[in-house]
């Protein structure tokens, strides 16, 4: 079960501040949200990076994680999406668990869940939160092809999975995580 993470926003709500290297418990965002994945049984974890990717690669500690810089990041999570399945695509994973870097307070036990909903190289399944679909979600590698050629802008996979809806296994995991995202400089509370 390969992790994919999406750290490649440059932040513009946030004045342009990327996401990947928001401070949160003394660390880069992004190293929180790597080992996330890894926690939750991933492996192997590959992050995505776009905006300041030579600064996230200085500042955050990244070692025994695949890391892609996605040159097109301004052009929304889509690109990411297909940078990071193309990685992927020689790992011999059966299945990736793709989450944000930008929703700290999803953690091992959410992606663990959804982990464990895998039922083969078809799978489709994804964190719920109230009964809505959010992240992390899980594709199984059968679908990785047809999911990046439709990844647009910023919806990545979302019109990918509501065609595909009545597939999908909604993983309840509003009782160990919540879905918010660091967006706006109101956010910012959010991190520790």
């Amino acid at each position: 079960m390969a992790g994919l993470l999406l750290a490649a926003g440059g932040g513009r709500r946030l004045g342009g501040r990327p996401k990947a290297l928001l401070d949160h418990r003394g660390r880069p965002l992004v190293e929180h949200a790597a080992r996330v994945l890894r926690d939750g049984g991933c492996g192997p974890v590959h992050i995505v990076l776009g905006a300041a990717a030579e600064t996230v690669r200085t500042r955050a500690e990244l070692t025994g994680y695949g890391i892609s810089v996605n040159p097109d990041w301004a052009q929304g999570m889509g690109s990411s999406l297909r940078v990071g399945l193309t990685a992927l695509a020689g790992s011999g994973a059966d299945a990736v668990v793709v989450s944000l870097v930008d929703q700290p307070g999803i953690g091992a036990a959410a992606v663990a869940r959804v982990v464990a909903a895998y039922t083969g190289r078809d799978a489709l399944a994804a964190a719920a939160y109230g009964g809505e679909r959010g992240h992390p979600v899980l594709f199984g590698a059968e679908r990785w092809a047809d999911i990046a050629a439709s990844a647009e802008g910023d919806r990545g996979a979302r019109a990918y999975l509501r065609r595909h809806a009545g597939a999908v296994a909604l993983v309840e995991c509003g009782d160990v995580a919540e879905a918010y995202d660091i967006d706006t400089p109101e956010d910012l509370r959010r991190l520790e």
